[in-house]
């Protein structure tokens, strides 16, 4: 086969399956808006600043492996650190950038042996599938870790809430509230909050310690959990009331989700099937007759064929994946 026809068909294949990641998994308007409203609210004119600042935030922050010179690269190289060490801290797990970096290069490593070594793949084809498999699957699996911990986290949030509306109401101030939460909730919620009580502990107000846990825990709901405290310190009222009512509200987001969940779940069966079934069925194609599939890649005619399939499905499954994404 051509070199330069390998080129394009590999460079295209990049491409198509980096949009068709973003289309799944990444971020929509409404999310976005509603995160920066929600840091607009928090950084209200009062007494207290909403988070803490850039110095100190950099100090706590900076997780560092045991490779300083790694470190050192690292930093240079990647151009946002702050949000990679974002997503690393919402999994839970202690992973600094270098050693994310290292398993990519890893990752990278073991695609490229096990396609131009033991396939006898060549290198045009080779080098962009193992940078793609390098840059996406610990993406994909930090995304994946990431995301379940925080969906763990709301699901038992209200529950959260509830004992700290009945720990308010029992008499205890806001602070032994939280650190009751602590004791007493499931993980992840109670890991959470003991972080929060041990901030307390050195200096940290309320709203900057919940601030901090905010930079893991995405979704707004825990934020308004932030903006009543902040309120009710600023303004008083019945506290109690008011997270009582937070808590029924996100009840029924919840329950709202789930339905909306429901009703869209024959429209993402039917883009993971359809976006699947063509390389299965390439895939057991190939095992049955090898011959047969080999001349569809060794024509250039079935290059183009094999672009034009590649382009129609990525943009019919991102179609799909943007219908069936809602936000509540």
């Amino acid at each position: 086969m051509d070199p330069m026809m390998t080129l394009v068909v590999g460079g295209a294949t990049l491409l198509v399956a980096l949009i068709l990641g973003f289309a799944l998994f990444g971020g929509d308007e409404v999310t976005a808006n509603s995160k920066r409203r929600l840091a607009e609210v928090g950084r209200g004119d009062g007494p207290v600043p909403s988070k803490p600042t850039g110095r100190s935030t950099a100090r706590i922050n900076d997780q560092q492996s045991s490779i300083k010179a790694l470190d050192v690269i690292v930093r240079k190289l990647i151009p946002k650190p702050a949000e990679l060490r974002s997503r690393l801290e919402k999994t839970g797990l202690k992973i600094s950038i270098a050693e994310y970096a290292l398993i990519t290069v890893f990752v990278m490593a073991l695609t490229f042996v096990g396609l131009y070594m033991f396939y006898d793949i060549g290198m045009v084809i080779s080098i962009p599938t193992s940078l793609f498999a390098g840059i996406f699957f610990p993406h994909f699996v930090i995304g994946f870790l990431g995301k379940r911990r925080i969906n763990k986290f709301m699901n038992i949030f209200p529950e959260a809430i509830e004992l700290l509306v009945r720990s308010i109401r029992a008499g205890l101030p806001i602070s032994e509230a939280i650190v009751s939460v602590g004791n007493d909730a499931a993980e992840p919620v109670g890991e959470e909050f003991r972080g929060v009580a041990d901030k307390m502990k050195v200096g940290k107000t309320i709203e900057e310690a919940l601030w901090d846990v905010a930079r893991r825990i995405d979704p707004p709901d825990f934020k308004f959990l932030i903006i009543a405290i902040s309120i009710q310190r600023e303004t008083g009222g019945n506290l109690a009331e008011t997270l009582a009512g937070l808590a029924d509200t996100l009840r029924k987001r919840r329950q709202i989700k789930l339905k909306v969940k429901a009703m869209s779940s024959e429209a993402r069966a039917s883009a993971w099937i359809i976006g699947s079934l063509p390389f299965i069925m390439f895939g057991l194609l190939w095992l049955v007759n090898e011959d047969y599939i080999n001349d569809l890649i060794n024509d250039p005619r079935g290059i183009y064929l094999i672009g034009a399939g590649l382009t129609s499905i990525s943009l019919g499954v991102a179609v799909m994946a943007k219908m069936v994404r809602f936000e509540i």
